[in-house]
């Protein structure tokens, strides 16, 4: 890795990518540290270093580095856009009219993408009320009894709404400049950034609470989790396929041989997004009822609000299989890939086309991503089994979402560069 950006930078257009990469983000992480108007800085800090762990936004703070709980331009991060991109995912399957455009190539990308911001502002006007509602109440930051804002009215509310909602349109554009000019995917680099920016102090943490020794373990398993998990990222099964060859005019196409690649985490980190988004609806349902004496909240609060108790976990694990099967099965449509195949010659040796390699797609995407959903739900239950031994905060930083999108982002970025230094060898070699 360090080889490939060593050449990248040898090569001059590459350079001037990359730095205009590192510009970008280091305007992101200026946003992250600019705080709202009308926040008590000071008062947010001090909840912050005190019980900030323990809030309900946990993933959403995750992906703004820690800039959700302190109430910053950019508190919202790159949250909405993901939540928006997964909808219209989804919504792709479900209505016609996206469906065609899908299928329309880059024009209909075209209209998606504009969909997808439209839908990122309007989630992010909903999620910024809502942490500006619970800033206001002091619901927050749980455990905190400070004022975390200067004027507690209506006004203050309606600006910290506004520079959050248009904090995150500069995260759209931002990314998308990375993704024009720069190398990579830039909605990706910029999760990539946030979540690396809290490693240094996450592991701090572990260190201050549990000592030397503790830490030396945990800096030891964290790089066999990574290790574990570029392994399983790379991991596909490639199912060949072959060509017959075909007159067309009176040229002769086809008689060439490929394969189907089939990721064994063929749905990356969907999967944890989901079950994370979901178990935090009960633990939001207790905050806006923390004095309530009903059976049902004090239920909730005792077995679904905290990752350590087992019924919890068991709950999060169950769910990251469940949504695993589903994601997969609405992402990748069997019938579609075998029809495409019938229709340009193609075949799988000893299956014929058709039905047939409709069914025995189904029955190898079905084999192969049973252990790819234990995969998710083993990494992510690492961080939940850390704060019982360990006694570290849910945003553990070797496990979970975090080492999931970073070792991904991380593989991704190398890919590109490696690419792209290829083309130019090639290019001087033909020159």
């Amino acid at each position: 890795m360090l080889r490939a950006f060593a050449n990248a930078f040898r090569t001059p257009d590459l350079r001037r990518k990359l730095l205009f990469v590192l510009f970008i983000v280091a305007v992101f992480r200026l946003g992250s540290q600019v705080p709202t108007p009308g926040v008590h800085m000071a008062n947010v800090q001090e909840c912050f270093k005190a019980n900030g762990n323990n809030g309900i936004y946990g993933l959403i703070n995750l992906f703004s580095g820690g800039a959700l709980l302190q109430l910053t331009v950019f508190a919202l991060g790159i949250m909405p856009y993901i939540t928006a991109s997964i909808i219209l995912q989804l919504l792709t399957v479900v209505i016609p009219r996206l469906e065609t455009l899908k299928k329309e190539g880059q024009a209909g990308q075209s209209k998606i993408t504009q969909y997808t911001r439209y839908l990122t502002l309007a989630l992010a006007v909903l999620q910024a009320t809502g942490i500006v509602a619970l800033a206001r109440t002091g619901n927050l930051i749980q455990g905190c009894n400070k004022d975390l804002l200067y004027h507690n009215d209506t006004k203050t509310a309606l600006i910290m709404v506004v520079t959050m909602t248009a904090g995150t349109g500069i995260i759209m554009w931002l990314g998308e400049l990375i993704t024009d000019r720069g190398i990579g995917n830039g909605m990706s680099i910029l999760i990539f950034t946030q979540i690396i920016s809290r490693f240094p102090l996450s592991l701090w943490e572990v260190k201050k609470s549990n000592g030397w020794y503790v830490f030396g373990g945990v800096l030891i398993m964290g790089f066999a989790i990574i290790a574990a998990v570029v392994f399983i990222e790379q991991a596909q099964r490639r199912i060949p396929v072959q060509y017959a060859r075909r007159m067309v005019g009176r040229k002769m196409f086809g008689g060439s041989s490929t394969y189907i690649p089939l990721k064994v985490n063929q749905a990356g980190v969907i999967p944890v997004i989901f079950a994370s988004s979901l178990l935090y609806l009960p633990a939001m349902a207790v905050s806006f009822n923390q004095n309530s004496t009903s059976p049902i909240i004090t239920w909730i609060s005792t077995y679904l609000v905290k990752g350590d108790h087992p019924i919890y976990m068991a709950l999060y694990f169950i769910m990251i299989v469940f949504f695993t099967y589903f994601y997969v099965a609405i992402t990748f449509d069997p019938e579609e890939v075998a029809d495409n195949m019938k229709k340009y010659g193609g075949f799988i040796p000893g299956i014929r086309a058709g039905k047939p390699t409709q069914e025995y797609l189904s029955y190898v995407l079905s084999r192969i991503t049973l252990p790819g959903s234990l995969y998710l739900g083993i990494i992510s239950l690492i961080p939940l089994i850390a704060l019982v031994l360990v006694n570290a905060n849910q945003n553990f930083p070797f496990g979970g979402t975090s080492i999931l999108i970073m070792v991904g982002v991380a593989l991704d970025t190398i890919k590109q560069i490696e690419s792209q230094l290829q083309q130019r060898n090639y290019e001087g070699f033909l020159r």
